[in-house]
C-alpha cells in the first residue's frame, strides 16, 4: 500500500486534490492512503509515514519550498510533488529534486498521468530488496531507505529511516548478497549506501543524515572508483 500526504494550508484546496486523488487511485485499483496537512510543520513531525508528498508552495508561515528543503535535510527521499497557483517556482523545484509540479486549479488528466508515473517508481523501488529472518519470521528491507549496515558481534544492525533492525548474519554474506546494488563495504564493519554519501575524505563518509562512516585506509581507493562509478549510473557524471 502507498501512503500519500497532501499539504496546503487552504482547506478547500486541500480536500479537493485529496478528494481527486483518492478518485483516480481507486480507478486504477491501487491500495492506498490519504491524509490531510494544512502547515509544513504539522506534516514534518509525522513524515516518515508517507511514500509520496503533494505541497503547495504559497502557505503561510512555513512555505511549500522550506517544507520540502526540510523534508530532504531529515532524509526524506521519496516523492515531492509541488501544486501551486503560481509557474514562479518551477526551476527552484529541481533543487529539492521534485517529482513534478502541477499547477491549480489541478487538472484531473495531468494529475493521473502523475499518479500513473508515482505507481511506476514505487513498483520499480518495491522490487528492490531482501528477505532476512529473524526469531523464525522473515522480513523484507527496502534498500532504498537503508543508510548502512554495521556488523555488532555476529549480529548486523540496519540502519534505516525507520531506526535500525537487528538480525544474525555474516556480513561476508551480506556483502556478496549486495554486490551490484548500490552498496560498499568501505570498512570491515561498515557496508555503506552510496546513494546517501554527501561528503568523504580518506578517513570517513559522511551521510546524509550527518552520520559520519569510517573508512579503511586500504578500502579508500577502491571505495573511490564505487562512488564514481555509482554516480554514473545514477546520472550524477555526464
Amino acid at each position: 500500500m502507498i501512503s500519500i500526504a497532501v499539504c496546503d494550508d487552504e482547506l478547500l484546496d486541500c480536500l479537493t486534490i485529496s478528494a481527486q486523488i483518492r478518485t483516480i487511485m481507486e480507478e486504477m485499483g491501487n491500495a492506498f492512503c490519504v491524509e490531510q496537512f494544512r502547515s509544513g510543520e504539522e506534516l514534518l513531525k509525522s513524515l516518515g509515514r508517507f511514500d509520496v508528498v503533494f505541497l503547495d508552495i504559497l502557505m503561510e508561515g512555513m512555505d511549500g519550498m522550506e517544507t520540502a528543503r526540510r523534508c530532504r535535510k531529515l532524509a526524506f527521499n521519496k516523492m515531492l510533488v509541488f501544486f501551486s497557483s503560481s509557474r514562479d517556482y518551477v526551476f527552484d523545484a529541481y533543487d529539492v529534486e521534485a517529482f513534478h509540479y502541477l499547477v491549480k486549479p489541478v487538472d484531473q488528466g495531468k494529475l493521473r498521468n502523475v499518479l500513473k508515473r508515482v505507481m511506476e517508481r514505487e513498483r520499480q523501488v518495491s522490487q528492490n530488496y531482501i528477505m532476512v529472518s529473524r526469531e523464525r519470521q522473515m522480513r523484507k528491507l527496502f534498500l532504498d531507505s537503508i543508510w548502512y549496515f554495521e556488523i555488532q558481534g555476529r549480529q548486523i544492525q540496519v540502519h534505516e529511516e525507520q531506526g535500525v533492525f537487528t538480525w544474525y548474519e555474516q556480513i561476508g554474506t551480506l556483502e556478496k548478497q549486495l554486490r551490484g546494488k548500490g552498496f560498499f563495504r568501505c570498512h570491515k564493519s561498515y557496508l555503506i549506501n552510496l546513494k546517501y554519501v554527501e561528503i568523504y575524505n580518506r578517513q570517513e563518509a559522511i551521510l546524509d543524515n550527518g552520520e559520519r562512516i569510517p573508512i579503511a585506509r586500504r578500502r579508500y581507493e577502491r571505495f573511490c572508483q564505487e562512488m564514481v562509478d555509482y554516480m554514473k549510473k545514477s546520472g550524477g557524471i555526464l
